[in-house]
């Protein structure tokens, strides 16, 4: 008998919130978490504005000594799945640590500390590099990090897949706990690389929004004003847990993960294809690997980021999967709200939709005034909408060409 994956519990560090309540809470009534860059001296760049958290205090988590050796991607992975595992009410022990896993996505590791150290080791020679530097960067030491703080000992990975990291972390954990490996698998992703090189690099590249004057109103996606996305920064873990396993232990199920579907676009590094054709591979493969039909979709979570190629082919490839029955489906982009959190993106955009499944509630698509030609679906502008969702999907997809897409049922 196939085992069947449930979320049994959600931890979110967010440019909307720290806490799954606070930030769920503003994505529900369309807050956006985008401003002026504080983070660095932004005066010289043509991008100003980033999605970053404000709120966060290290000391709130870690004490001063280890706070000094974690990146703050690190950091912001290991809060968000203390959160998560204590949401879910599941104590690791030394009989079943070996049947708790780590999945987590991270696009760049640690960015801004790299920039750091080279800085360094230009001004002040090769002695004043850090012991800590490269635990500190390398993107595993996510997953590493919070399987030393939570004990847990089963599989300890990283997928580094770009925007679609977080998607295909949670995916590979789904995969796991269905096929026996793992009871419990903590998987999501974390980012944080909101510094002068990760902005000058993605500004370079003309990806970035450059609305500096109204940061609130910048990530439009589907908009015809779109003009790019907005670098976010966070994490977001949620526990995946075989269905008899949680009922065994009475724990709360938010959502039932029932497929995962990922593709290759084979086209360009950084260029999706004008038809969305490897989106629309991975639809379907999730589709197929779901055992649903296109017409049972009620709700998508778009990848959505604002980007005038990504959302075109977006909403092109949901209109091949889904044919007639694309208009009748809720698709709305987090992304307005939170920014693009690119490793990490996938990991928060589960937990939204799961608490979507769980709250009956489709978020809405906030700066959406006037969709632009290309993209003629609904789209949730501007508001929520309490709605039934029975089955919804999640997509990310990521530089290089790779594609991911969830589906998760309600109980």
């Amino acid at each position: 008998m196939e085992r069947r994956v449930v979320v049994t519990g959600i931890g979110l560090v967010t440019p909307v919130g720290i806490g799954t309540e606070t930030a769920w809470k503003n994505i529900c009534a369309g807050v956006s978490g985008i401003d002026t860059i504080t983070r660095f001296d932004a005066g010289d760049y043509a991008v100003k504005i980033a999605a970053e958290i404000t709120d966060y205090n290290t000391e709130d988590f870690f004490e001063k000594k280890e706070a000094r050796h974690l990146d703050l991607f690190v950091q912001y992975g290991v809060v968000a799945s203390r959160m998560a595992l204590k949401d879910s009410g599941f104590a690791i022990t030394p009989d079943n640590c070996g049947r708790v896993g780590v999945i987590t996505g991270c696009g760049m590791g640690g960015l801004p500390n790299i920039e750091k150290q080279h800085n360094a080791l230009l001004n002040r020679g090769p002695r004043k590099i850090s012991p800590f530097f490269i635990p500190m960067v390398i993107p595993n030491m996510a997953s590493g990090n919070i399987s030393i703080d939570i004990g847990s000992k089963g599989p300890n990975l990283t997928l580094t897949t770009a925007c679609a990291a977080g998607t295909h972390a949670v995916g590979e954990a789904f995969n796991y706990v269905k096929n026996g490996t793992c009871d419990v698998v903590i998987s999501g992703g974390t980012e944080a690389v909101i510094c002068g090189l990760g902005v000058a690099g993605f500004s370079a590249m003309k990806a970035l929004s450059t609305r500096n004057d109204d940061p609130k109103t910048a990530s439009r996606p589907f908009d015809k004003d779109r003009d790019g996305f907005i670098m976010g920064e966070g994490a977001g873990m949620i526990v995946l847990e075989e269905y008899e396993h949680a009922k065994a232990r009475g724990a709360k199920i938010y959502a039932e993960v029932i497929g995962f579907g990922l593709s290759s676009d084979a086209y360009h590094i950084a260029a999706p294809p004008e038809d969305g054709e490897g989106a629309v591979r991975a639809m379907n493969n999730a589709l197929l690997s779901a055992g649903v039909r296109p017409e049972d979709i009620d709700y998508i979570n778009a990848h959505g980021t604002s980007t005038s190629l990504n959302d075109r082919g977006e909403s092109r490839a949901v209109h091949q999967v889904f044919g007639d029955h694309a208009n009748k489906i809720a698709i709305s982009s987090t992304k307005s709200m939170t920014g693009h959190l690119l490793g990490a993106a996938g990991g928060i955009e589960a937990a939204f939709l799961a608490l979507s499944i769980t709250d009956q509630i489709a978020p809405p698509t906030i700066n959406l005034h006037e969709p632009s030609p290309e993209c003629d679906l609904d789209y949730v502008p501007n508001k929520v909408r309490k709605m039934e969702i029975k089955v919804a999907m999640s997509n990310s997809f990521g530089f290089g060409g790779t594609n991911g897409s969830l589906i998760m049922k309600r109980m």
